[in-house]
């Protein structure tokens, strides 16, 4: 069985923390469909095994060169969404 923690949609702040930036990077990604994330009644939220793909992405598309910051941020099982 799953615990609570790991089902649990994180807040902006808890995103922000756990990839030790500040709060206001977490609102850009997401509002430019950089991080996976969606709204609920007008605020962010985010799913732990989105931002651990995501975070294995970042690092996959830094080992293949070229700046990952130039192309969209996002995991390829979300590319044709």
């Amino acid at each position: 069985m799953r615990e609570a923690s790991q089902t649990r949609a994180m807040t902006v702040r808890d995103v922000a923390d756990y990839l030790n930036v500040n709060e206001k990077t977490v609102y850009r990604l997401a509002q430019r469909r950089e991080l996976p994330g969606f709204k609920v009644a007008g605020a962010w939220r985010f799913r732990r095994a989105d931002i651990d793909k995501w975070i294995e992405f970042q690092k996959n598309a830094s080992d293949g060169g070229g700046s990952p910051s130039s192309r969209r941020a996002r995991p390829q099982s979300e590319a044709g969404d």
